[in-house]
């Protein structure tokens, strides 16, 4: 190993065998190399909450014949 390379990680207590360098070595640039956060799926409209909640209600002259109405 040269002055300019430096080691990806080392073992500071224990000794591991080889293959357990090995899978150390694997998962951890597997863990580097990772393309941040998996891509959902976008929700659909049965699970979206503004569906769930009530419109405000409108107040005032006219308004209890008003709330019979289409919106």
């Amino acid at each position: 190993m040269s002055a300019e390379e430096k080691p990806l990680f080392s073992v500071v207590k224990g000794e591991p065998t080889a293959e357990e360098l090995a899978a150390l070595t694997a998962v951890v640039l597997a863990a580097a190399s990772g393309g941040g956060e998996p891509e959902r799926p976008p929700a659909s409209a049965w699970a979206a909450r503004s569906g769930q909640t009530r419109k405000p209600l409108d107040h005032g002259p006219g308004a209890w014949r008003a709330s019979g109405l289409p919106r």
